[in-house]
């Protein structure tokens, strides 16, 4: 009987959960990732990009998906079934491996955009009362404990991801990212998306 590419990821996160956390690139949980995530765990569009990403959020966003929380399509499509069977130890022994690994920048937004979008990012938005990205994410978008890395991360993923919020997916997340992502017009979410992208 085939099996189906979700229903082999579920089958492999759930054997490897069952043996001591070997931390390395030869797991098997971790290899089940890199399908989608990248070998250098860069990511392959659509899927975002885990080098450098920040252990606290990875691991949160682990529990999102099993618990079904972040419920915009591709998660539903790929990571509910992918997180369905994933232990705790798991879960966190993931969460420390990609965070170990050196983060590379997409590069792959727009450059004359750039400028714009580090205004967004580092001086808020005044006129409707936005704080500035910097705040939460650091000087270098590095983020900091559960607040995510976003320096680097592909363009088409960060556009989508920040549309995502003002539509109103994983409205269960913490504040104040839904409130923020819905003041953003689609021409501010380019330019941040764009020069979030540059960020090394």
């Amino acid at each position: 009987m085939k099996l189906t590419r979700s229903r082999r990821a579920i089958l492999v996160i759930g054997f490897a959960a069952v043996f001591p956390w070997a931390g390395h690139a030869e797991s098997l949980a971790i290899r089940n990732c890199t399908w989608c995530h990248g070998v250098s765990a860069h990511g392959y569009s659509p899927a975002p990009g885990l080098a450098g990403q920040r252990r606290e959020y990875i691991q949160n966003q682990l529990k999102n998906f099993s618990e079904h929380t972040r419920d915009n399509p591709f998660s539903r499509l790929y990571m509910w079934g992918a997180t369905a069977n994933l232990s705790p130890a798991t879960a966190h022994g993931l969460a420390f491996y990609f965070s170990t690994l050196s983060p590379q920048a997409a590069n792959d937004g727009n450059r004359e955009l750039e400028a714009e979008g580090r205004s967004i990012y580092q001086l808020g938005m005044p006129d409707s009362n936005t704080a500035a990205c910097v705040v939460c994410h650091g000087p270098n978008a590095e983020g900091v404990g559960e607040i995510p890395r976003l320096g680097g991360l592909a363009y088409t993923y960060l556009k989508r991801r920040l549309e995502q919020w003002g539509e109103g997916y994983h409205a269960a997340a913490r504040p104040p990212m839904p409130r923020i992502a819905s003041k953003l017009s689609a021409n501010q979410i380019e330019a941040l998306a764009s020069y979030l992208s540059f960020v090394k």
